[in-house]
């Protein structure tokens, strides 16, 4: 079965989920020929394992904070970012996303074709 997105057009509320954010889990919001946006939540400690996607990425954390873990040239980066901060990857980078503090992010792929 597959994921309901929204459709073109149609508003998609992004505000933090406060006191929410434990019920609730890592979805997509939308997916177009180009694009995908997914609103990634993370409780305090919990990692996205390190992997990578062809296209440039955006994290813009919503609320909370996270650890961005950027591997280049055999050497690991990281990098806070608090709520309103937003962070940029080339694409093919491989990276890692860990809750410091309870999170959620939005999240901006650019997909290759």
């Amino acid at each position: 079965m597959a994921l309901p997105h929204a459709a073109p057009a149609q508003p998609i509320d992004v505000a933090p989920l406060g006191a929410a954010l434990h019920g609730t889990l890592s979805s997509a919001l939308f997916k177009s020929q180009g694009l995908e946006v997914m609103r990634l939540v993370l409780p305090a400690g919990k990692t996205q394992p390190p992997h990578k996607v062809e296209g440039e990425i955006t994290v813009h954390c919503i609320e909370g904070e996270l650890e961005l873990s950027v591997l280049r040239d055999g050497a690991e980066q990281r990098q806070r970012l608090r709520a309103g901060q937003l962070c940029y990857l080339e694409g093919g980078v491989v990276h890692a996303v860990t809750g410091i503090v309870d999170a959620s992010a939005l999240v901006t792929i650019v997909l290759k074709r």
